[in-house]
Formats: structure tokens, sequence, C-alpha cells
């Protein structure tokens, strides 16, 4: 990951001023690491892992067909002037290593958040689905699989852009190793899983409170 460096300058006169002193230099902020991440990885391009079983490939990285526009609000057929926002993906990329057996991937994804016809200015969730798959002639077999929820705050100018990188993509090593050539990862939006999530919070029962303990008379 490619790191940004600012230059230092120095105030003549100051006390601190030394010529041989080492000058410190800040630490990235997560703007800069982010910013790094997607300069210096890629979606697709091959990427050789080196592993005690010799060099393997990163699995490509892709957006998923059907899931590469999230629309917010009413579904069906008259929702357009209804639609409060609709995001979009804009750059996805991908980074691999190899840790105790397990190929670990960092992705990363940014978008645009715009608003429409019926939203305004406010925040949003915006659910991104990552996933692993390894596709095999008689089906896929999912092998990862995480929802990830970005806030996103959208100004009133209507334009709103998003990144987020998530290093928590883990999974064994296939046996044979040369199967993992058939393993692809994807992003998506996944509304409808972040809604089901939703549903749940509200259904579950709340604890009930403890009764109070009345003070003994006597």
């Amino acid at each position: 990951m490619a790191f940004a460096v600012l230059a230092s300058g120095c105030t003549p006169g100051g006390v601190f001023n030394n010529a041989n002193a080492p000058v410190a230099e800040p630490s990235p902020s997560l703007s800069d690491r982010i910013t790094g991440f997607f300069s210096a990885s890629s979606a697709k391009a091959p990427q050789a892992v080196t592993t005690p079983q010799g060099q393997l490939n990163c699995p490509g990285l892709e957006i998923r067909e059907g899931a590469s526009t999230l629309a917010v609000g009413p579904r069906g057929e008259n929702a357009t002037m209804s639609l409060k926002y609709q995001g979009t993906f804009v750059r996805i990329a991908r980074e691999c290593a190899v840790a105790g057996g397990n190929m670990v991937m960092k992705i990363g994804v940014q978008g645009r958040v715009i608003i429409g016809p019926a939203g305004g200015p406010g925040e949003v969730d915006v659910p991104v689905r990552l996933a692993v798959i390894q596709e095999r002639p008689g089906g896929s077999v999912p092998v990862f699989t995480k929802l990830v929820r970005i806030p996103v705050t959208i100004p009133a100018q209507g334009d709103a852009t998003f990144s987020h990188v998530e290093d928590g993509v883990s999974f064994p090593l296939p046996s044979p190793v040369a199967a993992l050539e058939d393993y692809v990862a994807y992003v998506g939006f996944d509304p409808l899983a972040a809604e089901a999530e939703e549903n749940a919070k509200a259904q579950k029962p709340k604890p009930k409170a403890k009764p109070k303990l009345r003070p003994s008379s006597g």
C-alpha cells in the first residue's frame, strides 16, 4: 500500500529548529491509506501470492450481476418518482496474502450516492455484500460472505461519495490449492439482506426488566 508523505517546512529562528535533528513524518490519515490502497491495487489484474506451496493467484474481484445499483425508496413499477437515493459503484480493488493456511483478502469499494426525486439531505446506510464463491461446473459454492453497512452523509448538493476497505475477508486455502483458480470474489448492493436484518432486530423481544427489591421492614 502506498502511503502519502507530507513535506515538513522549517521556520527560521524557532527554538526547535535544529538542522541535525530528525524530522518526524506525520502518520498517514485514514483517507490517505484508502486512497493509497486503490492506487496500488486493482480488481482483476493478476496478483501472485507467495506461499510454502509455491505462488498462488489472488482471486479476481467483480461486481455481482444485478447488484451494481442501489435504489432506496418504495419498490414497484411506479417507484421512479418515489426514489429517495440511488447508489452506484465507481471503483473496486483487492489485495491478497496468505497467513496460517488461510487466504486473506483486503477488498475495497468506492461509490457515489445521489438524491432522487423524493430524497433530500440526510443519512443513509449503504448495504454492500462481500462474497467469495467457488465457481464449479455443477454450480457455485459459497466460501465467504459478509454484509457491510457503510454510513453516508448526503449533503444539500445531492451528491456524496463513499469508500470502504474490508480487511477481514479470510477463508481456508482449498485442497488441492490449484482449485483456488476457480475462486471469484464479488461485491454488490444487498438492500434485501439489510431490510431483513432490521426486521429481525425489530421483532426481537426486549429483555424484561428485573423486579425491584422492596426494602425489608423492621
